[in-house]
């Protein structure tokens, strides 16, 4: 009787977690639905809901030129972008077994944006300006994580002082770039150092890479559960740690440098949305990885139209926003995991 007390017991726990779990993710969806209509109705020329179906539909007119031109790009482009960077900050919180750990702390950021700015100083052509960030981001991150490998494995105190070495190392090869690039690029430049999605026009390869990353990681969803556990764990186990963390490392990269060229160097969103997700959900690999990826576009896409309409006419960079929501928010972390 007590067995089978406890069987129902644990049946009603597992039914009760898929209920909230798919209300959470219904949430999520509505939520997103939302949010991108909101991202094509707001701005300095406010169009109607009405407005908005119709240029969806294929309508002309100047209002309808605004929507399918300038604010549908922008908004699939931060929503894309918001998700790349939350599922490559999901990804690292994983591999390092942290949650401090994101594109941005860790000098990822700043590797892929040294990179993307050399193609730029020099008039490369956009395809190479996608290449040279996906390098630097890749370097950066072999560097920090390289450096920060002590004693056999890595400890968050060496992560974070190398993370913050090599974010100031890129930093400085930042400024000398702006320092010796043509007066014209200056300010282009300066903008997309700090966040700016007005320029995007073609976000749909930004959406396969996102889509593509998903795919990718998912079956390996129950190893990096496996694999949060730690190292030993895992080879216990006969999970393939070293194949595993290449790809990771490979990926990461390759997510943080598409939403690096898409939209900029955007801070935080790859640090607070995973983790504020696996505060609310668990830390199951294979609900967190998607949620955080939808959460993530959603919280930058908010950001962005916040952006655009606070000032309107004037628009603000999107990364100074992200970045007032997630210095509390980083801070807050700090004062719990002191250690």
């Amino acid at each position: 009787m007590e067995a089978a007390a406890l069987h129902m017991d644990g049946d009603c726990l597992m039914a009760g977690r898929r209920r909230r779990l798919l209300l959470v993710a219904v949430v999520l969806v509505l939520v997103a639905g939302l949010t991108l209509a909101w991202a094509l109705i707001a701005g300095s020329l406010a169009i109607a809901p009405a407005e908005v179906l119709a240029a969806l539909g294929g309508a002309d007119g100047m209002s309808a030129s605004v929507v399918r031109e300038l604010r549908l790009p922008r908004a699939v482009a931060t929503f894309v972008c918001g998700g790349l960077l939350a599922l490559a900050g999901a990804l690292m919180q994983v591999l390092l077994r942290n949650p401090l750990a994101d594109p941005y702390i860790l000098g990822i950021s700043g590797g892929a944006a040294v990179g993307a700015l050399t193609g730029i100083s020099l008039g490369a052509a956009s395809i190479w300006i996608d290449g040279g960030a996906f390098a630097g981001a890749l370097i950066a991150m072999l560097l920090v994580f390289g450096l920060a490998h002590g004693d056999g494995s890595w400890t968050q105190t060496r992560l974070l002082l190398t993370g913050v070495i090599v974010a100031a190392g890129c930093g400085a090869a930042v400024t000398l770039m702006l320092a010796l690039a043509p007066d014209t690029r200056v300010q282009s430049m300066l903008f997309w150092l700090m966040g700016d999605a007005s320029g995007v026009s073609n976000p749909w390869p930004a959406l396969g890479v996102l889509l593509i990353g998903l795919f990718a990681v998912w079956p390996f969803a129950r190893d990096l559960n496996v694999l949060a556990r730690g190292e030993m764990t895992a080879h216990a186990l006969g999970v393939s740690v070293k194949r595993l963390r290449l790809g990771l490392y490979v990926l990461a990269s390759l997510l943080t440098a598409v939403a690096v060229t898409q939209v900029g160097s955007v801070g935080f969103v790859g640090l607070i949305v995973p983790h504020l997700v696996r505060l609310a959900l668990g830390n199951d690999q294979r609900i967190l990885l998607p949620t955080a990826a939808l959460a993530g576009g959603i919280l930058l896409t908010v950001a962005d139209t916040l952006a655009r309409t606070v000032m309107a006419p004037q628009q603000l960079p999107v990364g100074v926003l992200t970045a007032l929501i997630g210095v509390p928010v980083f801070l807050f972390l700090l004062a719990r995991h002191p250690r």
